[in-house]
């Protein structure tokens, strides 16, 4: 049963179905509100206030984007009037550290993946919200441009400079710490 029948069910009165929504994008959702709120338990309001949101306008969702997109959308726009973030500060206010030396690939090969995780979650926790937002979306929940788009209400150019910011930002946090721990490690 596809996404756009399981709508349907909802709206024809078994809102049961709906719960298939709740259960298969829940941890996007938290993730994104997480982001956004800076901790989980605004995170959880944010996510049970969007699926009620969700779940009463149902009969205005068209199928003209992803369900998902839809959903994360509303996570978002939640999220950020709840905790009035302004979300899309110039990201050259964030000044990382800027360092000539590039990443050493032998060296990102022998940590264990566990702490690269920590650390790429460390570094997102780090950088402005929307900029750790953009990055999740787009590498961890592997969403294209054009969802980010319609999920954020940025146009497709915006979220493509974004990214490129981001994806700046974070390398330059990502070689300051990897130095830290390599410096840590000598002491």
């Amino acid at each position: 049963m596809n996404e756009n029948q399981r709508v349907q069910q909802v709206l024809s009165g078994n809102s049961s179905a709906f719960a298939y929504f709740v259960e298969t994008y829940q941890d996007m959702a938290i993730t994104i509100a997480h982001r956004i709120c800076g901790n989980m338990q605004d995170a959880e309001d944010v996510v049970q206030e969007s699926y009620v949101k969700a779940y009463k306008n149902l009969h205005s969702f068209r199928s003209e984007s992803k369900f998902s997109t839809w959903l994360y959308r509303i996570v978002y726009n939640t999220a950020v009037t709840q905790t009035k973030t302004q979300i899309w500060t110039d990201s050259g206010e964030m000044q990382a550290e800027s360092t000539l030396f590039p990443v050493d690939n032998s060296l990102q090969v022998d940590m264990e993946e566990t702490e690269r995780k920590e650390m790429v979650a460390n570094i997102l926790q780090k950088m402005p919200k929307g900029d750790a937002l953009l990055l999740t979306l787009y590498y961890m929940e592997e969403n294209p441009v054009k969802e980010i788009a319609k999920i954020t209400g940025l146009n497709d150019s915006n979220v493509k400079v974004k990214l490129f910011r981001a994806r700046k930002i974070f390398k330059e946090l990502w070689v300051k710490r990897y130095k830290e721990a390599l410096f840590m490690e000598e002491t």
